[in-house]
């Protein structure tokens, strides 16, 4: 299928998906998640040959993706996403009389869903950003990620056998369809996880079109981790294995992993031993692993770098510890503070906790920021939380960032360059806010009036009343 073929087959779809009753499209979205579910062995065996991630983790990924799928169709269900609002006439209203004012929010149109290559399934063909949009009652067109082709089809055969109405879904493959199907007019929405430099680029063509549509593009971060003096003298041990460990998960290919971590001095021969002791692991393609090397090596040699954690071979896959002291990180922070996508750490060291707080009010926005410290030092650190919620979307005290739960209240987006919709969230139940447009009706008859916002309220909606 061609981009034309396939937003012009969803633009077609668009009005009937957006108005099918809530159970109905419900239900549909049930059917995907248990038709995955049913293909479940085949599927996890092409996710690993083409990812390298291994089945427990991919077994695991799915099962948050069919889940997801669930989750969804339960809000589909309550309907409180079309945050309906009915304003009954009022003659007396302050301002003047009011009219019959009805007001909800409905699907925006057909989506384009960038896949990502980390999560061959969460954030792939059937992820959270599909499921989301189906929720909102927009079709999608789903641009596959080339470092999975062949699972991405056979999930696309899932999707297709679940029955879901045509012109719903649809799957292309190649970086110029993706572009063309980007510049297509029928579009109204473009979903994106994966590099910044990706992200940016598709971000301008979205902006640049004769209509311009929103583009939500999550473009990952470092995701600063601050440890307190207190916290580094009561938990040494356990902060060090932790920071290992997040950094290290998924061979450091999630865009929540903690590149930056400002510590104590202290901590540094603890962290120091567990990367030693942590083995390499393969990464998601050659295009990821030279990307890493080549990052690694050059912030390793920026001025003030000290590598300690380094392996001898310069194609190893090993993790990497690098450190610097706060001055030398506050001189070079545009380039020590990028993105190494892989399993490479920087501990900037600091005297004094109150200089932290001002170092990272200069850094960009991200997905997390961390802070570890104890109970009783939490009197003097509200300039420093103020800034950490400042810089990112999701703020976690004594934890580590990777691990981004799919519920009601997670957000994951964060200030620009994170991503390119601060006020959005890309995993959560929230997500499906991205995919609805709110419209007013002013005195319209009750036939003519969407269900949702009607007397009687016949999809049995939320509704606001005044």
């Amino acid at each position: 299928m061609t981009p034309d073929q396939a937003v012009t087959a969803a633009v077609s779809a668009a009005p009937g998906w957006a108005a099918m009753p809530p159970a109905e499209r419900a239900g549909h979205l049930t059917a995907v998640a248990d038709a995955l579910e049913a293909a479940r062995g085949e599927l996890v065996a092409l996710a690993d040959e083409e990812s390298h991630l291994g089945a427990p983790r991919l077994n695991g990924e799915l099962t948050r993706t069919t889940f997801q799928l669930k989750l969804f169709a339960g809000q589909v269900r309550e309907g409180a996403f079309y945050d309906a609002r009915i304003d009954r006439p009022d003659p007396d209203w302050p301002t003047g009389p009011r009219p019959d004012l009805r007001r909800y929010r409905t699907a925006a149109g057909p989506v384009l869903v960038f896949a990502a290559s980390n999560f061959p399934f969460a954030f792939s063909v059937a992820g959270g950003d599909t499921a989301s949009a189906w929720a909102a009652g927009c079709p999608v067109v789903v641009k596959a990620h080339p470092g999975h082709p062949r699972l991405s089809r056979r999930t696309a055969e899932a999707i297709g056998g679940a029955g879901l109405p045509d012109g719903v879904f649809a799957l292309i493959e190649g970086d110029d369809e993706g572009v063309e199907a980007l510049r297509h007019p029928g579009l109204a929405a473009a979903a994106f996880t994966g590099s910044q430099r990706g992200g940016l680029a598709l971000a301008k063509i979205a902006a640049d079109r004769p209509e311009p549509i929103p583009f939500f593009g999550e473009m990952g971060s470092v995701n600063p981790a601050v440890v307190t003096p207190g916290a580094a003298r009561a938990r040494a041990g356990e902060i060090a294995k932790g920071y290992a460990a997040s950094l290290t998960l998924g061979a450091g290919q999630f865009c929540t992993n903690p590149g930056i971590l400002f510590a104590p001095a202290a901590l540094l021969d603890g962290i120091t031993g567990h990367l030693r002791e942590t083995a390499g692991a393969p990464m998601l393609n050659e295009r990821i692993t030279t990307g890493y090397l080549s990052a690694a090596t050059a912030l390793g040699a920026r001025p003030g770098v000290r590598r300690l954690v380094w392996p001898d071979d310069a194609t190893s896959l090993a993790p990497r510890l690098l450190t610097m002291d706060l001055a030398a990180f506050e001189a070079d922070i545009d380039a020590a503070g990028e993105e190494c996508f892989g399993p490479l750490g920087l501990v900037v060291t600091y005297d004094r906790l109150a200089g932290v707080a001002d170092v990272l009010a200069d850094m960009p926005g991200q997905l997390t920021t961390s802070l570890h410290a104890e109970p009783d030092e939490t009197g003097g650190l509200a300039e420093l939380a103020a800034v950490l919620a400042g810089r990112s979307g999701r703020v976690l005290w004594n934890q580590w960032p990777t691990g981004v739960s799919v519920t009601h209240a997670m957000q994951h987006g964060g200030p620009y360059p994170a991503t390119t919709a601060p006020a959005t969230t890309s995993v959560g139940t929230a997500a499906i806010e991205r995919f609805l447009r709110p419209v007013a009706y002013q005195g319209w008859p009750q036939d003519l009036l969407p269900p949702p916002l009607r007397d009687g309220n016949p999809w049995k909606v939320p509704q606001a009343v005044r």
